[in-house]
């Protein structure tokens, strides 16, 4: 009897401490920012393979960053929060779409800094 007792009384803190929780410890990317998200970790793979090569495999690599990134830069413009979304949810949305936008900043101004010192001439030539 005490078992069972002990078994509702556990079951009723679950439930309610459940209800308890706000929505935004639940809040997060919703899946295109997931996705978009993926995206960007695989070009910034593909932007450490570019910084350890040479030459025209460089420029290939660093060819093939810049147009995954004017992927996801196409895909962010398309997106738009759901119409349904809370103030609270409209904001988070934002705050994970102005996240996304700084990793891609990042990751351009670094591929523009690699750009910049494979043109520039070698000292002593």
């Amino acid at each position: 009897m005490k078992r069972s007792g002990l078994n509702k009384l556990i079951t009723a803190f679950l439930v309610g401490g459940i209800g308890l929780l706000s929505v935004s410890a639940w809040a997060g990317p919703d899946f295109q920012q997931k996705q978009l998200y993926q995206n960007i970790r695989e070009a910034e793979m593909k932007m450490k393979e570019a910084e350890v090569a040479k030459g025209a495999e460089r420029q290939k690599l660093l060819a093939q960053h810049l147009k995954m990134m004017k992927d996801v830069m196409d895909k962010m413009k398309a997106m738009k929060p759901k119409p349904d979304m809370t103030m609270q949810e409209h904001e988070e949305w934002i705050d994970e779409h102005q996240k996304l936008m700084e990793s891609i900043f990042g990751q351009m101004m670094k591929e523009q800094h690699m750009l910049m010192d494979m043109n520039k001439p070698m000292d002593g030539q």
